[in-house]
């Protein structure tokens, strides 16, 4: 169900109007939904119930330390990509045993502090990686967890920026290489080879390019038993799509069906060829969780009327969400109190950032005045993790919405922080 809806003529985030919140807290504002949360990542639990499964939260998609405290409470892992989101995860009381640490580029320092916290697992995405970790595991007294990140080049079907399982990606070891790449980790005294990793790209509609990765997944895993190198876990990723309700796109497959295949598939393989093996099967979701759980809230400044385009100017922009500069991506865009007596005119929804690029929304339909409310919808995920500074804006507050309860989770940044760090020449 939807967290967001009308009630009395106002969009109201669980039991609380949006202009309350705008009221309270000003805007631009992320808005978040506890219960859409809880109820996102329940899909997955409810999939995984009696199995042994793991659900390792993608905290790039949202890494807000209220988001991950409620999710770590739901016995949520995390699957992280840098140094600082391991310290986000302990700060918000997680677990360093359900965290798996992927990414291309870790340095020695993040080896390092992710050795003494004892993280569940690597994702190796290179044989110099390899050689790295196994250095600083020696030199720390330690055998580091690894997994290989194998890239099936199976073509995910999603937008170019968001695909990683192509031979011309920057991510894995190619499938071809694999085996090669098991046998060298299997060598290095400083290492424990315990799983297999993939995620072929996000923002998924269909299962089957999934289904086709598995596949190849489980070919490598019956391959390297024959090698006596025995995978214990099977990471298959995440990138499972949400519905941003542009017109004409097909909707995502229900999280329950998409991981009742997978379990379908993995318990045929197992019938089949290794009855009885204990293979833990661990997923990487982060859109699916967090995009529907948010909403941007903004305000209209002015109307800007062309010769060829009419302006909706508000007070968000491309700093605070930069997936439709960056990917091109729709997304919905509502009046949080419609006018309903008065003719919607086509806007392009702009924010104030000096750059041509600087849009939230193309063409749309909405009847507005300046002072007006509107909520840039299934904005949970990359919004806040994706913002930025530019032009010296402070980034937008968090406000997470318990019902009637609004709890800030995050302020308003100021101008003086953006430049306290900076130092004039003296």
């Amino acid at each position: 169900m939807s967290h967001f809806s009308y009630q009395d003529g106002v969009l109201h985030a669980e039991s609380t109007p949006l202009s309350r919140v705008a009221e309270e807290f000003g805007t631009p504002t992320y808005v978040y939904s506890k219960s859409a949360l809880l109820e996102n990542f329940a899909a997955y639990a409810d999939a995984c119930r009696g199995r042994d499964a793991l659900v390792c939260y993608a905290m790039k998609a949202n890494s807000n330390l209220a988001i991950l405290d409620l999710l770590a409470r739901e016995g949520a892992g995390f699957d992280i990509v840098s140094g600082g989101e391991l310290l986000r995860v302990i700060a918000a009381g997680g677990d360093p045993g359900k965290v798996i640490f992927s990414g291309v580029g870790k340095t020695v320092a993040e080896m390092r502090l992710a050795l003494e916290h004892g993280i569940l697992c690597f994702n190796v995405e290179s044989i110099p990686e390899l050689h790295r970790l196994n250095e600083v595991a020696g030199s720390m007294g330690k055998r580091a967890p690894v997994s290989l990140r194998v890239n099936p080049n199976v073509d995910a079907k999603t937008h170019p920026y968001i695909a990683t399982g192509l031979k011309a990606n920057k991510f894995g070891v190619a499938f071809d290489d694999a085996l090669a790449t098991y046998r060298t980790a299997a060598s290095l005294p400083n290492l424990d080879v315990v799983g297999i990793d993939c995620h072929i790209g996000s923002q998924l509609l269909d299962d089957a390019p999934l289904l086709e990765a598995l596949d190849k997944l489980i070919e490598l895993i019956d391959t390297l038993d024959t090698e006596g190198i025995h995978i214990h876990h099977l990471d298959i990723g995440g990138g499972i799509g949400v519905d941003y309700g542009a017109a004409g796109d097909a909707p995502p497959v229900p999280v329950g069906d998409y991981l009742g295949r997978l379990f379908a598939r993995i318990d045929a393989w197992r019938a089949a060829r290794h009855e009885g093996r204990a293979v833990k099967v661990i997923f990487e979701p982060g859109r699916s969780i967090v995009a529907s759980t948010g909403v941007l809230l903004t305000r209209v400044e002015f109307l800007k009327p062309g010769v060829e385009k009419n302006f909706c100017i508000i007070d968000a922009a491309m700093n605070d969400m930069m997936r439709p500069t960056l990917y091109g991506a729709w997304m919905d865009m509502k009046a949080v109190a419609p006018r309903t007596g008065d003719v919607p005119e086509l806007y392009d929804v702009v924010g104030p950032v000096c750059e041509s690029g600087d849009w939230l929304a193309r063409e749309r339909a909405l009847a507005v005045q300046p002072g007006d409310l509107l909520a840039m919808m299934s904005a949970g995920a990359y919004g806040m993790t994706m913002a930025s500074n530019y032009n010296t804006r402070g980034r937008a507050a968090e406000v997470i919405v318990d019902g009637e309860q609004m709890h800030l989770v995050r302020r308003r940044e100021e101008p003086a922080e953006l430049y306290a760090l900076e130092s004039m020449l003296k």
